[in-house]
């Protein structure tokens, strides 16, 4: 997927792919991550890494643009996980940082059985695992299901 970061700006919180690798091709501009605690560059041709089941962030502290390409390896269901923040962002479901609804998110990512999985890096696995079944209990509750339904187009 196409990636455009504006200068000053950077994914909203640092995370972790459980199953995934993720993969920037720069193609406009450089790159900053601290993958794993460690601070990674990348300019124009440039690929940066941040494997499966390590702590990330990306930014970009330029004056200009950063665009990347952005893989995930495996794909898995990586649509679906899309889809769904793309969803909630559409529908203005977010806090003033630009994060989606948390609650609504960790209900469809367990509604979706999404293997894809993101989760902020100061979350413990167990403790993210919890509160995704604490709220897909209440989003089932609240009709969340339909949100999830319009968004992915699964029944």
């Amino acid at each position: 997927m196409e990636w455009t970061v504006h200068p000053g700006g950077y994914v909203p919180f640092e995370h972790v792919h459980i199953a995934q690798d993720e993969i920037f091709h720069v193609e406009k501009g450089e790159i900053r991550a601290m993958i794993n605690r460690k601070k990674h560059f990348g300019k124009v041709g440039d690929t940066v890494t941040a494997p499966r089941g390590v702590r990330h962030i990306a930014y970009n502290d330029k004056d200009v643009p950063l665009v990347c390409t952005v893989e995930y390896k495996p794909g898995l269901d990586h649509y679906t996980t899309m889809q769904c923040f793309a969803g909630l962002t559409l529908d203005g479901d977010i806090d003033g940082r630009g994060l989606v609804n948390i609650p609504k998110i960790m209900y469809m990512l367990k509604k979706g059985n999404i293997l894809s999985l993101p989760r902020p890096a100061f979350a413990p696995d167990f403790a993210f695992r919890i509160g995704m079944n604490f709220f897909y209990v209440i989003g089932s509750a609240l009709g969340w299901d339909s949100l999830y339904k319009r968004y992915t187009f699964k029944a």
